[in-house]
């Protein structure tokens, strides 16, 4: 029996997770208790509908249900394995087959892990973070560091050279998604998915506005500004983190 709820405490993650299931309740479960553990997460009922999603914007964790209308799992999980942008993508295949020679097939066209149904959902919480910290370790290093500019995702401290920077919960989450992805230019709506999710009722001119707002508190004197403008794009955070 599926635990309704995983009795975790939320880590301080942002990544995202795309569920691939067609039946409705347990899509909802996995996306209630990975939206109490801090990720953000899409759902798609189909393999055709997850490479839509995939290719508009690929994710940082796949839960992918073996047994999918049209499409299977493993001919999807193969799909991904086969294209150069999502062939590092980390895999977690849900099946109610157990056999040892399904997990075997699972495994051996590129799934990374293999759950059993029913399964702890505690248990599963503990593989997706794992598995996240395994592909992306900076998604859930307690400390962020990019040049001079410390995130302490423990203590919500940010400073700068020593100096203790200020920010207010959004623009502390807004720095935190832009230094996990160093370098590479997010769009506004990149932007809104990761810091404020999909659901929020914003719109991008806030975006602009609370950067406005992290680019005052990080700057003092001729610091040089960490976040730049690309225009028609998006903004891109300047300095590697490590």
């Amino acid at each position: 029996m599926i635990d309704a709820r995983a009795d975790i405490n939320p880590p301080t993650i942002t990544a995202k997770v795309l569920v691939v299931e067609d039946e409705p309740p347990l899509a909802e479960l996995l996306r209630y208790n990975l939206e109490a553990a801090g990720y953000t997460v899409q759902h798609a009922h189909s393999g055709e509908e997850a490479e839509v999603l995939v290719s508009e914007e690929p994710p940082d964790l796949v839960l992918l249900d073996w047994m999918l209308p049209e499409t299977s799992g493993l001919e999807f999980c193969r799909r991904l394995r086969a294209s150069s942008e999502t062939r590092h993508l980390p895999i977690i295949m849900l099946t109610a087959r157990g056999e040892e020679s399904d997990r075997i097939r699972g495994l051996s066209i590129g799934a990374d892990d293999y759950v059993v149904k029913p399964f702890s959902l505690p248990e599963l919480m503990a593989r997706v973070k794992a598995l996240l910290r395994r592909a992306s370790p900076e998604r859930i290093a307690e400390e962020l560091v990019a040049g001079e500019i410390r995130l302490d995702r423990a203590a919500h401290k940010v400073t700068r050279g020593g100096r203790e920077v200020r920010l207010g919960p959004t623009e502390f989450r807004l720095l935190e998604f832009f230094m996990q992805s160093p370098g590479r230019v997010l769009s506004r709506s990149q932007l809104l998915d990761g810091v404020w999710g999909r659901d929020a009722f914003v719109d991008e001119r806030t975006v602009d506005v609370h950067i406005g707002r992290l680019r005052r508190a990080l700057i003092r004197g001729r610091e040089k500004d960490p976040i730049r403008t690309v225009r028609g794009a998006g903004y891109v955070f300047g300095e590697r983190s490590t």
